[in-house]
């Protein structure tokens, strides 16, 4: 792998060639490294950073800045909040990554952003169970199929689905412990779902650290499209982590993670107070929404390694 672009003109010869000899050694002390892709991945990730310094002529206060940066990232990040993984969705770099691992397969559910808020051993609850236990928003019906991409419908299959309350806030971003807007279910065996959550809002993303200064700096907004998530897996397919979005938002256009895929976004359809709801529940004087998302799983095959 040879060293890309020279830098821009107004280098010298002299000043070109010393660069040039400099990304050569560090290319070639990943030689002896036994592992193959490893080896591959260090040599490009350093052709294109050092690439990079090169083109834009980086001072040595801006790579100071970024140093700063990247640490201050990193103290921010604990069990409960992954400003890593915040940075990588602003910069795109998780749809990008989601783009080359997820390829198309006919008309299988796309997928889009993991975002940091999934929490492992969310609650079970059955199929026509609520998962927002007691967080404020409206209610929302959501109900769907599981099937393949040869039509079959997938019996137990296990449906995580997590979202924010109203105020734009996940349980995991509050300080009282608490669990709520988040629930695993399992299909039936028709394959079909169903589930009282929130009718999604828009809120942003935490501003309050590092990666919202970049933005802020910037000049983009926080703001994500309102969305609900959904990780979905099954034995022999593909593990899907998606989220569906509400049409007719402004935010769809200008997601702050870039996550929107046109086939996600859904229609929710809003009903009166004193409407009759799928399953007969009683919600008094409160509105409510209702939305269907047939889900379409790949074989595992089709998952990249």
């Amino acid at each position: 792998m040879n060293p890309v672009e020279p830098p821009s003109s107004g280098v010298s010869d002299a000043q070109r060639e010393a660069e040039e000899a400099l990304v050569r050694r560090v290319l070639d002390s990943f030689d002896g490294a036994p592992d193959e892709r490893l080896r591959f991945v260090l040599r490009s990730l350093t052709t294109h950073l050092h690439s990079f310094v090169r083109e834009v002529r980086l001072t040595e206060q801006e790579w100071g800045t970024a140093i700063d940066f990247l640490t201050a990232v990193g103290h921010i990040t604990d069990e409960r909040r992954q400003e890593f993984v915040l940075l990588s969705d602003v910069l795109g770099l998780s749809m990008q990554t989601i783009a080359v691992n997820n390829e198309v397969v006919g008309d299988a559910t796309e997928a889009t952003v993991f975002g940091p808020f999934f929490v492992n051993d969310a609650p079970e609850v059955p199929n026509g169970g609520d998962i927002a236990f007691g967080a404020p928003g409206e209610p929302c019906w959501v109900e769907g199929t599981v099937r393949d991409t040869t039509g079959q419908p997938i019996a137990g299959a296990r449906i995580e689905v997590w979202e924010a309350d109203e105020d734009g806030f996940y349980d995991v971003q509050y300080s009282d412990e608490r669990t709520s807007a988040r629930a695993r279910l399992h299909s039936d065996a028709d394959g079909t779902f169903r589930f009282w959550g929130l009718t999604p809002t828009p809120y942003p993303i935490p501003s309050d650290g590092p990666v919202g200064a970049l933005l802020e700096a910037a000049g983009r907004s926080p703001v994500r499209a309102p969305h609900l998530h959904f990780m979905v897996s099954a034995p022999g397919l593909r593990t899907l982590v998606t989220h569906i979005f509400v049409a007719g938002s402004e935010y769809l256009d200008r997601d702050s993670v870039f996550g929107v895929k046109e086939s996600l976004i859904k229609p929710f359809e809003h009903h009166a107070a004193g409407m009759p709801t799928p399953d007969g529940r009683d919600l008094g004087d409160r509105e409510w929404s209702s939305v269907v998302f047939d889900i379409v799983l790949t074989p595992a095959a089709a998952q990249r390694k």
